[in-house]
């Protein structure tokens, strides 16, 4: 019999990180794909006007390289705080005081 309308046989649905199986399947058809190929897109490529090359190249990097999140300024500004923080206890004495020096010289002369 099946489940009336707005509900489901399983409410909490797919337990989180339980890969969809068709994507799985695809990616590994994708990814034997290009292997299976690579010789011949290594070829096409250099075919390409640089361009052209330029805008493939570029748009495979997304597959590869990680997306840079988007932070906000204050919390960007916090994380390089607390960075500096981190550096400023672990550095000598001698380092902490050439710091303060250089500070004081640049207030000193309005900078």
């Amino acid at each position: 019999m099946p489940q009336p309308k707005g509900k489901s046989g399983n409410p909490k649905g797919r337990p989180k990180g339980t890969p969809n199986k068709a994507t799985a399947e695809l990616k590994e058809w994708v990814s034997g794909l290009i292997n299976k190929n690579r010789v011949q897109l290594e070829k096409d490529l250099k075919k390409l006007d640089p361009k052209d090359r330029f805008a493939i190249i570029e748009k495979l990097m997304a597959y590869v390289i990680p997306k840079q999140q988007s932070v906000s300024i204050d919390t960007q500004i916090q994380l390089e705080y607390e960075q500096l923080e981190k550096l400023l206890m672990n550095a000598p004495d001698e380092a902490i005081e050439q710091l303060e020096k250089r500070i004081t010289n640049l207030q000193q002369h309005g900078r």
